[in-house]
């Protein structure tokens, strides 16, 4: 896929999909395949396995290769797969040279994990993967510590397809989008899903990622629509729905971000099975305000379309 093309497929929900385990923590592979079919049959165009809200960074290297290369043969061209890489640069690119060998249509990059970081060496960290991967990326743009002088120096790369802004600071954001050159092409998305979309929307994002699709997707394809037809009535009616689902999401510090996800799946009898430390199942209180909202929502076992 070209780099411009890539860009454009962008433009929509960029969805997140789990990693299932089974009890024992180990990748339940036909529950994960159970994860993307319902994903490809609820119409998502651009799949992300490897993501956060897949847990990408429990995984080993090996794991998340293999994940990579089966979701995009189960997707098989009907979707734009972009498979999560990371790590240290080397690890990075043989990820990336993996997947793109799958057949993946591009690779989302996750932030460095090095606990000391500056914007040179961050800059250079994305650009070392993606010229030597040479297929479209996109950069996980996440740490606010990091002054955007490091996109500046990465959009003009011709791999480059979009940037998943992750920095809940609208005023910077719409800042580097403003001067960022349109000829770059790059597609801005929004990368803290459903709550934080509107306001990313109205400031340059064309797209927005989101977990809430592997059990909701409706209601994510409302909010979409509304923001393309700029009908901000029903985009904060939708918003109102949502956000206390995404806001206990976001406590502990976003610990709660996949297992709010996977408990919610497990009541309506997906097998999405536990989480992977460091983070651990809900309390009795949280896993009843879940219920709550899934059931405000009218979604049960009986209304959950499994595949």
């Amino acid at each position: 896929m070209e780099t411009k093309t890539a860009a454009e497929k962008l433009k929509t929900i960029s969805a997140i999909n789990i990693t299932p385990f089974h009890p024992d923590h180990s990748i339940d592979w036909e529950a994960l395949k159970r994860n993307v079919d319902y994903l490809l049959d609820k119409h998502l165009e651009v799949i992300v396995p490897c993501g956060n809200t897949g847990e990408f960074y429990s995984l080993t290297v090996e794991e998340a290769k293999e994940e990579n290369r089966k979701v995009t043969e189960w997707v098989s061209g009907r979707a734009t797969v972009i498979a999560g890489i990371g790590y240290s640069v080397d690890t990075a690119v043989e990820m990336g040279l993996d997947a793109k060998e799958a057949g993946a249509d591009a690779v989302l990059i996750h932030m460095p994990i090095h606990p000391y970081m500056n914007e040179g060496g961050t800059a250079a960290y994305f650009r070392n993967i993606m010229e030597a991967i040479d297929m479209p990326a996109v950069i996980y743009f996440k740490n606010p510590a990091l002054g955007d002088a490091v996109l500046k120096e990465l959009t003009p790369l011709p791999q480059l397809a979009g940037v998943k802004y992750a920095i809940n600071d609208l005023p910077r954001f719409t800042k580097i989008v403003r001067e960022t050159p349109e000829e770059h092409g790059v597609t801005w998305v929004c990368g803290t899903a459903e709550k934080w979309a509107p306001y990313f929307w109205a400031a340059g994002a064309e797209g927005f990622t989101s977990g809430l699709v592997n059990l909701y997707p409706e209601i994510s394809f409302e909010l979409l629509q509304a923001l393309r037809q700029g009908n901000w009535q029903r985009t904060w009616e939708l918003w109102h729905t949502m956000v206390p689902f995404e806001d206990l999401r976001a406590r502990h510090n976003a610990g709660n971000n996949v297992v709010v996800i996977k408990e919610a799946l497990q009541m309506l009898g997906f097998p999405a099975g536990p989480t992977r430390e460091p983070v651990s199942a809900l309390s009795a209180e949280e896993n009843q305000e879940v219920a709550d909202l899934l059931e405000d929502w009218q979604l049960s076992k009986e209304t959950f379309l499994k595949v």
